[in-house]
């Protein structure tokens, strides 16, 4: 996990120089981040099905991944001119499954001492679509495979802004994103419930009423998962 952060750490001061930006306008977020790192063990192919993981982008900010030595599995879309990307921290729109049967997937062959990275949602809504999230899936290989994903997020209480604003209207609660976009892709899963049956939502609320001291915009622009309206955020 260490060497993972180091990494991510690396990537993210080089990304705020390539963007023109003070070295530690991304490390800012991430200091006490949200990190956590995924071991995934996928299955051999059977006659029934080949789908691994459907297409879909990662909610937070930068993704590191190693894969084995099988292949045959990760999909990534890259950018395409004119093609509209969701935004997924926005309670109107999902990335989820979208444009998983298109035909524009390119392979990520695995390299030996090589790592994969990916730019997530928060790198879209920070850039204003500068820098997109990527999409990926994965298919199921002719044998059992296995690969890691560390994310490296920002701090659970972080406020995150698009690149150049000071205006709360236009930021979002991490703490509250993150916790959304779990609840909404794991509806099933016991900790989504017991988030519900314990009332763990007003705990976040005030996390997120101390991140935000004022109160936010009440225009009519779109919202996130807990209704709060943007100030005409953009990152199509």
């Amino acid at each position: 996990m260490d060497q993972s952060g180091d990494v991510g750490h690396r990537i993210l001061r080089l990304t705020a120089l390539g963007l023109g930006q003070d070295i530690d306008a991304f490390t800012r977020l991430t200091d006490d981040g949200w990190h956590y790192l995924r071991v995934l063990r996928f299955p051999a192919a059977s006659t029934t099905s080949e789908r691994g993981i459907g297409a879909h982008t990662d909610y937070g900010l930068l993704v590191i991944a190693a894969q084995d030595e099988v292949g045959q599995a990760l999909h990534i879309r890259p950018p395409i001119p004119r093609e509209s990307r969701n935004r997924n921290w926005l309670a109107e729109e999902s990335a989820a499954g979208a444009y998983e049967d298109d035909d524009k997937w390119t392979y990520v062959k695995p390299v030996p001492h090589t790592f994969t990275v990916f730019p997530g949602d928060m790198f879209q809504f920070i850039t204003g679509g500068e820098l997109l999230s990527t999409p990926h899936k994965v298919k199921l290989a002719d044998k059992e495979r296995y690969a890691f994903a560390y994310f490296h997020e920002p701090n659970f209480q972080a406020v995150v802004r698009p690149l150049g604003s000071t205006d709360d209207a236009e930021s979002l609660h991490y703490g509250s994103h993150f916790t959304s976009m779990f609840t909404r892709c794991y509806p099933d899963r016991i900790t989504t419930q017991r988030i519900h049956a314990e009332g763990r939502l007003s705990v976040l609320e005030k996390l997120r009423m101390k991140a935000f001291p004022s109160p936010r915009s009440s225009g009519t622009g779109p919202t996130d998962h807990f209704g709060v309206r943007f100030g005409g955020v953009s990152s199509r």
